[in-house]
């Protein structure tokens, strides 16, 4: 049996899949974020007690952390400021007395949506997440490929303009300051925009014909056809999985692929970009499925 872990910023959720991979048991705590690292350990040590408990035996654990996890385990560029620097999974692992296989949360939404979501049945998935931050993962065969630095799929942080605005990394224009909600919101103000405060306003705004709406959606679906397509021309994925808060804007999927065929190096463009169908539970069910890894 296995145990997974999604460590959000505002929600700690565990999920025990039972031998044929089904979710048993379902379980959320809060992130004692405000506590600090410690009480997060804690938290997360606690629900992993409950689910065993239920299953009645020792399982594996997978876990989902939030923002990026260098080959050394170590969490970076984490929204939840606490983890950063931290060897989380090593420490979890030492209270739970076993390994602890950690994967960044971009990378478990991949896996799952490879597994039991909308790229099941490809033999590659990309898993695009576009919300706070954007970040990706790479699935061959039903398996995550992380890469010698354990950065694939990190196509956040490829330079899409470079004159662009400045991106936390210390890099400017990477895809994630356009492609984020943060980053389209900031990109409508720009334009002159004023009226919207979130990217489902603008959205809004852009249907009714709001004119410095409909100029950042247009940017925002030719960006995502640049970006897109340099995923495809390298990797040439069988699926491209989109997650995350834009992910919800119904043109990236009605008017998106044409904007990506405009950059792909072929003819056409075959590859589908679907919406993905796990939610906000595809980071608890690829973490327990690392372990299949």
């Amino acid at each position: 049996m296995r145990v997974g872990i999604d460590l959000g910023g505002t929600k700690i959720e565990g999920v025990l899949l039972d031998h044929d991979h089904s979710i048993a048991v379902r379980q959320r705590l809060t992130t004692p974020q405000a506590d600090g690292y410690a009480a997060i350990l804690e938290s997360v040590t606690t629900l992993v007690n409950e689910l065993e408990n239920t299953a009645g035996t020792p399982c594996s654990v997978g876990l989902a952390a939030p923002g990026a996890v260098d080959a050394s385990g170590r969490v970076k560029n984490s929204n939840t400021q606490c983890l950063i620097g931290e060897a989380l999974g090593d420490d979890l692992g030492m209270r739970l007395s076993r390994t602890i296989r950690i994967e960044n949360d971009a990378n478990c939404f991949a896996l799952a949506e490879a597994l039991y979501g909308a790229g099941q049945s490809s033999p590659t998935v990309f898993g695009v997440i576009m919300g706070t931050g954007v970040g990706g993962g790479l699935v061959i065969d039903g398996r995550l490929h992380s890469g010698l630095h354990h950065i694939a799929g990190e196509w956040g942080h490829n330079v899409l303009e470079w004159d662009g605005p400045p991106c936390y990394c210390g890099k400017r224009g990477c895809i994630e300051t356009f492609l984020s909600g943060p980053g389209f919101l900031a990109d409508y103000q720009r334009l002159g925009g004023s009226e919207a405060r979130s990217s489902e306003q603008i959205v809004a705004l852009y249907r009714s014909g709001e004119s410095f709406a409909l100029r950042a959606v247009d940017r925002l679906l030719d960006r995502l056809g640049r970006a897109l397509a340099q995923v495809i021309n390298i990797v040439d994925p069988h699926t491209i999985v989109l997650g995350g808060g834009l992910s919800n804007i119904d043109e990236l999927y009605e008017q998106g692929p044409a904007h990506i065929a405009k950059y792909v190096f072929n003819s056409e463009l075959k590859t589908p970009i679907k919406r993905n169908l796990n939610g906000d539970s595809a980071g608890v069910l690829g973490a327990a499925r690392l372990w299949d890894n």
